[in-house]
């Protein structure tokens, strides 16, 4: 498997995995793990995720491009295991209007989760290896493993 275009962090939370899994299906909740500060909350009503396709939109925001809308698609879903999604530009933002024919999607989010006796090994894998269109590609990677490490430090901090 191609590594290039993923970045990975992990860290044992002295949660279950339950409680953490309850916290990463919740899109409500996701402003207070972005570590990287663009998640600034779901657009309309964001009930928790329940399975595999389906979909909520997150408002965003980068110094560099403005606010703007996500589209994200659940791409993977094991009650108290894994959870993981797709963003993609939301076609009805106004940056949508602004970045053209570029294709804004091809990368995932992707959270297992694996109780041990110390609580829970949380590996956040974020990937882009889906991206084809080169403008897109050359912004890569938006978040560092650095800001994977902090968010996995904010999911720890929510749940204890």
């Amino acid at each position: 498997m191609d590594t290039s275009r993923k970045l990975q962090a992990s860290k044992v939370i002295e949660a279950p995995a339950d409680t953490i899994f309850a916290l990463l299906s919740d899109p409500k909740r996701h402003v207070d793990l972005d570590d990287a500060g663009m998640v600034r909350g779901p657009e309309g009503d964001a009930p928790p995720i329940g399975g595999i396709g389906q979909v909520f939109t997150m408002n965003m925001h980068q110094d560099a491009l403005g606010d703007y809308r996500m589209v994200n698609t659940v791409t993977a879903y094991q009650p108290g295991s894994r959870i993981g999604w797709a963003p993609a530009i939301d076609p009805s933002c106004d940056l949508a209007s602004k970045i053209g024919d570029m294709n804004v999607s091809g990368h995932t989010f992707t959270y297992d989760l694996a109780e041990t006796d110390e609580g829970t090994r949380v590996t956040q894998t974020y990937e882009w290896m889906s991206v084809h269109d080169e403008q897109f590609l050359a912004m890569f990677p938006v978040v560092s493993e650095k800001d994977l490490n902090a968010t996995l430090d904010k999911i720890a901090s929510a749940v204890s």
